[in-house]
């Protein structure tokens, strides 16, 4: 069974904040959020509009064989490819730039897996947009969770139950160091929080 999601800040402000990771500011982010408000005014239309967006036409470096490295959300709508941290960053900036409340959430499997939580409906969803390529089963929903992979307890696995308002500095760190080429991911991806 899924934890319930649990926001760390009470502040909803929190999570539509922009920085250097999360730059839902940057004009590239804005004009495709911009696309997404004009082809939809119900707002859990647009979010599933940007999720699925992000999980099928941004690759997953790992599905895609691809040696780049990219975390700034507008740099993986740029360039069209990220590891699942990058993906959650690009769709909370796609979030947030329509003024959709969105944070970030962590499961421990074969190494930390990052995702999103958004706010609609007065309640936290967590979504997973990391893409469908290799197995993964990630789909928008607001009910039930459908996330991308389910977690193994019984190997040690532990599913994160916090909605961070800016992602993990671990995560930040490395993906801000990592150099690219092929499987830059295999060595350092950090396994915990």
């Amino acid at each position: 069974m899924s934890p319930v999601p649990s926001p760390t800040s009470v502040r909803l402000s929190d999570y539509l904040a922009a920085d250097d990771v999360v730059d839902h500011e940057h004009p590239s982010i804005r004009a495709r959020a911009g696309a997404f408000r004009e082809s939809a005014e119900d707002p859990v239309e647009r979010a599933k509009a940007a999720f699925l967006f992000v999980r099928d036409e941004v690759e997953h470096v790992i599905d895609a064989g691809d040696p780049r490295v990219t975390w700034r959300a507008s740099d993986v709508l740029r360039e069209r490819v990220g590891i699942c941290h990058a993906k959650a960053h690009l769709l909370a900036a796609l979030l947030r730039a329509q003024g959709i409340p969105a944070g970030f959430c962590y499961q421990e499997l074969s190494a930390l897996h990052g995702l999103n939580a958004v706010y609609l409906h007065g309640r936290w969803s967590r979504l997973d947009a990391r893409g469908n390529r290799t197995g993964a089963g990630g789909e928008f929903s607001l009910g039930e969770e459908k996330l991308a992979w389910p977690v193994d307890f019984a190997r040690g696995e532990r599913d994160h139950p916090e909605i961070h308002p800016a992602p993990a500095p671990v995560v930040v760190d490395f993906l801000m160091t990592a150099e690219p080429g092929p499987g830059w991911y295999e060595n350092g991806l950090p396994a915990a929080l």
